[in-house]
């Protein structure tokens, strides 16, 4: 993968960004702790000059000049890093380890400003080292070996000179591991940085790739193509579910659209025949005005169930695209089916079936009175033309019923009822008429409507066995602050 083509993701630019503050932050970190490991090594000599030179303080004291020659020619003899020397007044070395010093040293008293340049007895060719940053303020020398130090300059009463010191080698040397370290610390952090903000933007921007080409893919017609999910959990398998599902439930629309087309085609073709047929047949003779009366009359109610049915139809893609310009509200289950009963009773005895509704209590759940009364006249309908054919005293029975938090309604049949699974699981499609001779009214979108209102509600419908007949059990979730 190009990196070019890695820097135009926002993952790779925000990482790139991350490196880079990172990387200010490791210099910044290598200065400070290199300044500050100077800082102590540097306050530790200065400690360590300081009780070099009371120990000289006491020897003076003690035994005057003799003494503390002795005690400085003793201490020079002395394996180390500190520095001994007393000189006259005008600065003739006398005694001690330094052999020459950096001029202008011994005019001043106290510390010395900065590092200075000296060097040593008896250092020969074979020690000699560069000079460091200080040195180069000294005069340059070819043959003489010179380092670098800091000191405390006092005079006695007799204005002699006594200079107490230590060399920077040793801190100027560990103060070049701790920057060394750092160094290499850091740029091995950075390195491997880089490379592992290389390898997840190249993994990041593969995932997207095959995103993307399974968005093509499904853009160019194939709805059955979905995106990748690799079963890590991150953001980009959650959106990829989430597009699934999206997908999944559009294939399940588009699906449902060419259904409901090919069924509108088939189904419907019929009444719109037998229009076509009524005004020809109206047109060839002379009926008459009645004649022609009722030809008009019965084009009008073949239109009003051509109307009924597209509206049924309407109404259910708006339930199950999941809008629905009704409100919803409390409503009593108990009140809803007395109301659908009572309006069937009289279009039950008349074709000889008893209508029971033995609902006793109150059922409260959240959802549109019309909406459900609609669902509930299509089940009964339903059940009282198709109990006509029992063998026995034809009889609908709607119940209602309480199961945990949800509240079902049942309409149990005694007539033939649907023996076959698969029947009963096709009979809730849009145009399904399981009735071969077509002998009773109807459009097949009755259990179609229901199973749409029920979707909307939160709710499920099935088509249960009965012994005999069929049960039709809608349930609905209890209302929420029932």
């Amino acid at each position: 993968m190009r990196l070019p083509a890695i820097m135009r993701t926002t993952a790779a630019r925000l990482s790139a960004l991350y490196f880079i503050l990172f990387a200010l932050c490791a210099i910044l970190l290598v200065f400070y702790m290199t300044s500050l490991s100077a800082s102590m090594l540097t306050a530790q000599t200065m400690d360590t000059i300081d009780e070099e030179v009371q120990g000289l303080d006491r020897a003076y004291r003690a035994g005057g000049l003799p003494l503390l020659v002795r005690v400085v020619g003793q201490r020079s003899r002395q394996p180390g890093a500190n520095l001994y020397l007393i000189a006259d007044a005008n600065g003739r070395i006398l005694t001690g380890n330094v052999e020459s010093l950096e001029p202008g040293v011994l005019e001043t008293t106290g510390w010395t400003g900065h590092p200075f340049t000296y060097q040593r007895y008896g250092e020969g060719a074979a020690e000699r080292r560069a000079p460091s940053v200080s040195e180069l303020e000294a005069p340059p020398t070819s043959t003489e070996t010179r380092h670098a130090a800091i000191a405390l300059v006092s005079r006695l009463p007799n204005q002699m000179i006594v200079l107490v010191g230590r060399d920077l080698g040793e801190p100027e040397r560990f103060r070049d591991v701790i920057r060394q370290a750092l160094i290499f610390a850091l740029s091995i952090m950075a390195l491997g940085g880089l490379l592992i903000w290389y390898f997840v933007g190249r993994r990041a921007l593969k995932r997207i790739d095959s995103v993307s080409e399974a968005g093509k893919r499904i853009m160019g017609g194939d709805l059955s193509g979905r995106l990748p999910v690799t079963g890590a959990g991150d953001e980009f398998d959650r959106l990829s579910e989430n597009l699934n599902m999206m997908l999944t439930k559009i294939a399940g629309l588009n699906e449902g659209l060419r259904q409901v087309s090919d069924n509108i085609a088939h189904d419907l073709k019929t009444p719109l025949t037998r229009l076509r047929n009524r005004a020809e047949a109206a047109l060839a003779g002379d009926p008459g005005e009645a004649g022609y009366r009722e030809a008009l009359e019965a084009t009008i109610s073949e239109s009003d169930r051509l109307i009924k049915t597209f509206n049924a139809i309407l109404m259910i893609s708006r339930l199950e695209a999941g809008y629905s310009a009704e409100t919803s509200t409390r409503i009593d289950l108990a009140t809803a089916v007395h109301d659908v009963v009572e309006l069937y009773e009289p279009a039950a005895e008349e074709v000889g079936v008893k209508l029971e509704a033995p609902v006793e209590g109150s059922f409260v759940v959240d959802g549109n009175r019309e909406l459900i009364a609609q669902a509930l006249s299509n089940i009964v309908d339903n059940a009282i033309k198709y109990s006509t054919g029992s063998t026995e005293a034809p009889t609908v029975r709607v119940s209602l019923a309480q199961k945990g938090g949800d509240i079902s309604v049942t309409i149990a049949d005694n007539g033939p009822g649907i023996p076959d699974q698969g029947d009963r699981d096709r009979a809730t499609e849009r145009f399904v008429r399981l009735e071969q001779s077509r002998s009773q009214p109807g459009s097949g979108l009755g259990l179609s409507l229901a199973k749409a209102v029920m979707k909307f509600h939160g709710g499920t419908l099935e088509l249960l066995p009965g012994d005999p007949g069929l049960s039709v059990v809608m349930t609905f979730p209890r209302a929420r602050s029932a």
